[in-house]
């Protein structure tokens, strides 16, 4: 029985050998463990090769990607350079001033568009409509910067920065400020709202007084703390500017020149007036005007400095250098004298007409009533070019070398071919065409004794050119003999100054138009003083006065006399010993 037990127990139990089955399917299992750790080594090698290539191979677009998320570049802008007069009183200078603006993303997510009376606020101070600026916010919800207001003032800085609106921030700026406003104006120019020059010496000499911006690299972590100052490069202040020009001269000849364009309703009017010694500019003026403190006012056709950029015919203004050029080619002599008949001559088949008739008249009485005839004789008896040589040497037809923005040349003329009325008319003032500025160089070289000093603006330049271009003898008689133009008898006798001899021509040119002259006319004074030892040069300039007086004794020649005695006065120039009387 047990032994029956014993045998059925044992047929029951598994035999313990393994089939082939299984075998293969142990196989199977040990084959894929293999292969998938082989992929994963091979995965891992994969990785650790391009982590490799990425930071030893090729870093460079790894880092780049780093600093476009951290590094942040902070310009530091330099102070412009202050503009200042002979007597360093300031004509510009820059005051610190701050932009407002705003990132509408951060606005929007942080929902500061929530808080109504903040914006309106913000808005009203600004004067900015207050739908469109919250409008403006709700429309780009993706920028991150927009300006809401430039250069705003520190007050209105402090008010904003009160308001604490999330997303709106203010930055440090500069604004250019000019104290003596429209008095200066044309002189100085202006500059836009970023800082860089527009007009006169801002734009002239922008790069000197800019100077060069510097700026800061730091790196930023995600919540926008500073985590390294990596670099710094210093800002270099823009270089202050010395000009030539008295602030005092300059806003009594503005004032003048302001009154007499209103007092005869004119277009325009503009003085400017010479250190005859030094050739530096002093005084350099027009109305009308502009401020250039406010952007409203910035209206082309007052910006124009007009003393650079409009030319006139000068018209008797030019008959001393025509004496000049006469007895330089032997024409005449000192003592010689010459008939005007009974005041009118015919050249060409054209008249030349005199205003009064002087009959048999010296070289004096010629300039002193400005005799038409008696300029024309002496032209004709030489060569055109020996006449437009001596206007050229003394600066008429060419740019003045203040290289200010604006300027022309004018129109001087070069033919082949002169008929005799050509020539003649070039003798007082007509066929060719001028500007303020180069009349006032002539008249200062012919006051220099004939030495013509290179005119600037810029103070302590360094102005090499210096050169006698007349013969220093005859440029001192017909200086002399200009002096009674001034005189009773004289066609400028209302130039004259108590106190001083003054050398002075007036002219009263009529507007060209097409086809001829048109019924417009241009009154100009132009003088130096005192006689004795010449120190000024002075031109003024009256454009299209209004009614019937418009010569340029009775409208340009008070005025000049206004300027020319303050000037006098101010800069301490004593009178004349033997002033000779009116």
């Amino acid at each position: 029985m047990s032994q029956e037990l014993s045998n059925h127990n044992s047929a029951e139990t598994p035999s313990a050998t393994i089939t082939p089955q299984a075998q293969a399917i142990s196989g199977v299992i040990r084959w894929r463990f293999y292969l998938v750790m082989a992929v994963i080594a091979l995965v891992f090698l994969g990785l650790v090769a391009r982590a490799a290539y990425i930071q030893i191979v090729e870093p460079e677009n790894l880092i780049r990607q780093g600093d476009m998320r951290s590094l942040r570049v902070h310009a530091l802008p330099s102070s412009r350079g202050i503009i200042s007069d002979r007597n360093g009183e300031p004509l510009a200078v820059s005051v610190p001033v701050e932009a407002v603006w705003a990132d509408p993303k951060v606005i929007l997510q942080k929902g500061a568009l929530e808080k109504t009376a903040h914006w309106y606020a913000l808005a009203d101070v600004l004067g900015l409509d207050r739908n469109e600026l919250l409008t403006e916010i709700r429309q780009n919800p993706t920028r991150r910067f927009i300006y809401l207001q430039r250069q705003v003032s520190p007050a209105m800085a402090n008010y904003i920065r009160e308001l604490k609106i999330p997303g709106v921030g203010l930055k440090d700026e500069s604004r250019r400020y000019y104290p003596t406003s429209e008095v200066s104006a044309h002189l100085v120019g202006v500059t836009g709202i970023d800082g860089n020059g527009l007009e006169g010496i801002e734009r002239r000499y922008n790069s000197h007084l800019t100077g060069e911006a510097g700026k800061k690299t730091i790196r930023k972590a995600a919540n926008g703390t500073v985590v390294e100052n990596i670099a710094l490069e210093e800002k270099k202040p823009g270089q202050p500017l010395e000009l030539t020009i008295d602030q005092r001269l300059q806003a009594i000849a503005y004032r003048a020149i302001k009154q007499v364009v209103a007092d005869h309703r004119a277009t325009s009017g503009s003085a400017v007036m010479i250190d005859v010694e030094t050739g530096a500019v002093l005084a350099m003026v027009n109305a009308p005007s502009y401020n250039p403190n406010n952007r409203a006012d910035l209206l082309s056709f007052k910006m124009r400095n007009r003393v650079l950029t409009d030319i006139m015919e000068p018209g008797s203004t030019v008959k001393p250098f025509v004496v000049v050029a006469a007895l330089e080619n032997g024409v005449v002599t000192p003592d010689t004298v010459i008939d005007t008949g009974n005041g009118t001559m015919r050249v060409g088949g054209n008249l030349v007409r005199d205003t009064s008739k002087v009959g048999k008249a010296d070289l004096t009485t010629i300039l002193k009533k400005s005799s038409n005839i008696g300029v024309t004789k002496m032209a004709l008896q030489m060569p055109v070019d020996a006449l437009l040589g001596t206007y050229s040497a003394v600066g008429l037809g060419s740019l003045s070398g203040l290289n200010l923005e604006g300027e022309v040349v004018g129109i001087f003329p070069d033919r082949q071919r002169w008929s005799d009325h050509e020539h003649a008319t070039l003798s007082f003032g007509y066929g060719l065409a001028i500007t303020p500025i180069q009349l006032a160089h002539a008249y200062a070289t012919l006051a220099n004794h004939g030495r013509f000093e290179p005119i600037h603006i810029i103070k302590e330049n360094g102005l090499e050119g210096s050169k006698q271009v007349l013969n220093a003898e005859y440029a001192d008689l017909v200086l002399k003999m200009m002096e009674t133009v001034t005189q009773e008898g004289g066609t400028a006798t209302s130039a004259a100054i108590p106190g001083y001899r003054v050398a002075a021509k007036t002219g009263t040119t009529r507007k060209a138009s097409a086809g001829g002259y048109s019924d417009e006319y241009i009154a100009i004074t132009a003088g130096v003083a005192p006689v004795s030892n010449p120190r000024l040069a002075l031109v003024v300039v009256v454009n299209e006065p209004s009614g019937d007086n418009y010569g340029g004794g009775s409208v340009a020649g008070p005025v000049f006399a206004e300027i020319l005695q303050s000037a006098l006065q101010i800069l301490n120039i004593a009178p004349d010993e033997n002033t000779l009387k009116r």
